[in-house]
């Protein structure tokens, strides 16, 4: 596998949907990336994830470099009140059908608060937001939750399948950082150089959702 990935393609590239292909958007080389792939390669200076477009991209390890596993829970494990994070596609009824949701931690509570794209598949959204009201989903979408989601300035209905991801997170360690785990890297351009900056990670080959 050869590295493909400069430090000013890098700054610009966004990587959407599985086996999609790195789209170069003009972003400004201070605005942060998401990688989503598995760790190549990682040693105490460097970081290398094969992205899910086959890319291989090698980023500094910096020394304070945050380290979180991400682990599945339960559909039912969200509760009115919990403070959520849902990627989502937008309806033609106004709602938003989830593609995975994210629990967060109490210590985690009103972390990117609101509504905005998101790049995990074209055209999807995030929402982190609370959840207000929860009840079942439509009987089109038998067993699933339907989540009423507010967040300052606005709300949206998520509608939650059944089989879709649910997780949550709690602060990781170097045992998460080994060849073949699935990760998602948050990255910037920092002195002309790719660096990694947080690393979300799944144990024993689960991968994180979002």
């Amino acid at each position: 596998m050869r590295s493909r990935i400069s430090p000013v393609l890098l700054a610009s590239a966004l990587f959407l949907g599985a086996g999609a292909p790195v789209l170069a958007l003009a972003q400004a080389a201070s605005d942060p990336v998401r990688i989503r792939g598995t760790i190549v390669r990682v040693d105490a200076k460097t970081l290398v994830v094969q992205d899910r477009g086959g890319e291989v991209v090698s980023l500094a390890r910096p020394a304070d470099m945050a380290v979180s596993e991400v682990y599945p829970i339960k559909l039912s494990d969200i509760r009115q009140g919990s403070f959520i994070g849902t990627a989502a596609m937008p309806q033609a009824d106004g709602t938003q059908k989830a593609l995975e949701v994210v629990v967060f931690p109490e210590a985690a509570r009103g972390t990117g608060e609101g509504h905005r794209p998101w790049d995990l598949l074209p055209q999807s959204t995030m929402t982190n937001a609370t959840v207000a009201d929860l009840a079942a989903a439509p009987k089109s979408v038998r067993g699933g939750q339907q989540l009423r989601l507010t967040y300052k300035g606005g709300e949206k209905t998520v509608i939650v399948p059944p089989d879709v991801p649910v997780v949550t997170f709690r602060p990781g360690n170097e045992s998460l950082l080994v060849p073949g785990a699935k990760v998602l890297v948050n990255a910037q351009e920092k002195n002309g150089t790719p660096t990694a900056l947080r690393v979300t990670a799944g144990r024993n080959g689960f991968a994180p959702p979002m």
